[in-house]
């Protein structure tokens, strides 16, 4: 069976035309390439290491899945970097900031339970299980928990719009990203962020309300004033 021949496309035979559709284009890649470039400006500046960053009340934690109800080696590693931020005395509180939307399954309690495990007190760490993506995260951070600076931790392809997002929300941050191996799952989400970038911007310019707000919690600011440091 021979298949249908699809029609060509016909370019502008004018120089005219084809000067219009080069124009086209280039607009085309420029408004691709501005949230990207937004993100980057924003975050310049802001981005450090766990042995450099400057020492601030509350870290940060985005959630990254769980595997079989264990932190994903991509946040076991985030979960790594706050125990040592809090070990070495730059942080006082995590604040853990994931998905329980469903009853079996619940990013927040597996992260609590992990940091655990490395030392960080239960009384040091606080949960907000309303965190369903970065910008949700970023507001309950400020209108919910009181946080008006942060250390935000993350994987690098991801860290530079959780500190845009976050300092539109209205949270000085600084930003620590965690290095991982480049494999596949690193490779997908450096392409998923080119997409992420653009909705980044949308919610910066929008400022949509969290999925769900709710009413202010003490928890950060109770750990805080409970802290013997």
């Amino acid at each position: 069976m021979r298949l249908p021949e699809l029609p060509r496309p016909r370019l502008p035979r004018s120089r005219t035309g084809r000067r219009r559709a080069v124009q086209a284009v280039m607009a085309g890649c420029v408004l691709a390439l501005l949230p990207a470039t937004w993100l980057h400006t924003v975050a310049d500046g802001r981005l450090r290491t766990t042995a450099d960053v400057p020492r601030t009340g509350v870290a940060v934690v985005f959630g990254a899945g769980l595997w079989r109800g264990e932190p994903s080696p991509y946040l076991a590693h985030r979960l790594d970097a706050a125990a040592e931020l809090y070990r070495s005395g730059r942080v006082r509180v995590v604040l853990v900031t994931g998905d329980n939307s469903r009853e079996d399954y619940d990013e927040p309690d597996a992260m609590r339970a992990y940091l655990t495990g490395k030392g960080v007190p239960d009384g040091r760490i606080v949960s907000d299980y309303a965190g369903f993506d970065t910008w949700d995260s970023c507001v309950r951070a400020k209108k919910i928990f009181g946080v008006d600076e942060a250390v935000l931790i993350s994987q690098g392809f991801h860290i530079r719009r959780a500190v845009a997002l976050c300092q539109e929300a209205g949270v000085t941050s600084y930003g620590v990203g965690v290095d991982d191996v480049h494999d596949a799952t690193w490779y997908y989400g450096g392409v998923r962020e080119v997409a992420a970038a653009g909705k980044a911007l949308m919610d910066a310019v929008v400022e949509p309300d969290p999925v769900f707000l709710g009413p202010q919690e003490p928890g950060v600011e109770r750990a805080l004033a409970t802290d013997g440091r």
